[in-house]
């Protein structure tokens, strides 16, 4: 394995390394000892720092008992780690790339988001996810009982991951208030997706949710959405660009980030203070 400097590309694999491994109940000395590698290069590989030849990579993936897509998926990021990657954004095209998204995310010290229309996936009640994602069912993927369950699974797993960390996190949340009003489900699930914000709001020191007017002059992001990751100096801010459908979009080059740190800062100014948004969102709730 060579010492490499961090890429998006080797922070991906690395993450999804880190994840299988701890899955698998496995140290990193015996992952290390499994390939004939001190416990550092096992660490740096983990930390998005170094990268594996295929062959290792085989050893490893064999260690850990992985096989099947999830096997094929691993072995495609590794070969993108070890290539000298060049441009200003990565497209993520491989399977599986909402579990790569949430690795970023779980792993991530500070988390900045800006949703419209729907309440951020970290934020969502069981109820309201399961009837957010009942809406796409049978129309962006054939209608199954098994890939709702699926989904809605892999959501709760994701909050959990990143939500129960005892890092520190620090986690801001911008929302517009359509996203309040909007009727997901029945009206009882939005009543309880808002006091599930109440509830965040007031039980949780690292976490910020702040509401967007629709009367909000100069929206800078008006329409979109995006996901701003930053890791305490341990690799460079990353950033997320929403879609409805089509491939998983990364901003890693300094100047697209710095961009978004600013539409994100120009954003707190417009929308409501957070004592401001907490009365808003108690005030819907009531009302509805």
């Amino acid at each position: 394995m060579a010492r490499a400097r961090q890429t998006l590309e080797r922070r991906q694999l690395g993450l999804a390394l880190r994840r299988i491994r701890e899955e698998s109940g496995k140290t990193q000395q015996a992952a290390a000892e499994a390939i004939g590698r001190v416990r550092s290069r096992i660490v740096e590989l983990e930390d998005g720092k170094g990268t594996l030849s295929r062959e290792d990579l085989v050893d490893l993936l064999d260690f850990y008992g992985i096989s099947g897509d999830e096997r094929e998926t691993v072995l495609a990021l590794g070969a993108q780690a070890r290539k000298r990657q060049r441009g200003r954004t990565y497209t993520d095209l491989l399977p599986g790339a909402f579990q790569r998204f949430a690795d970023l995310e779980a792993s991530a010290t500070e988390i900045s988001s800006y949703e419209c229309g729907m309440v951020p996936g970290l934020l969502q009640t069981p109820r309201y996810v399961r009837a957010l994602i009942n809406e796409g069912d049978g129309i962006w993927w054939d209608s199954s009982e098994a890939e709702l369950e699926q989904r809605v699974a892999f959501r709760l797993d994701r909050q959990q991951r990143t939500l129960s960390t005892s890092t520190g996190k620090k986690m801001a949340f911008i929302l517009t208030e359509e996203s309040l009003r909007a009727r997901v489900g029945d009206p009882g699930v939005m009543r309880e997706q808002l006091a599930h914000l109440l509830a965040l709001i007031d039980e949780r020191d690292d976490l910020t949710i702040q509401i967007l007017s629709p009367e909000s002059y100069l929206n800078p992001a008006r329409g979109g959405g995006f996901t701003l990751f930053e890791f305490a100096g341990q690799g460079s801010p990353v950033a997320f660009a929403n879609v409805v459908y089509g491939p998983s979009t990364y901003f890693h080059d300094e100047a697209d980030t710095a961009t978004m740190f600013r539409v994100f800062q120009r954003l707190h100014e417009l929308a409501l203070s957070p004592q401001e948004s907490r009365q808003l969102i108690d005030r819907i709730m009531k009302d509805g």
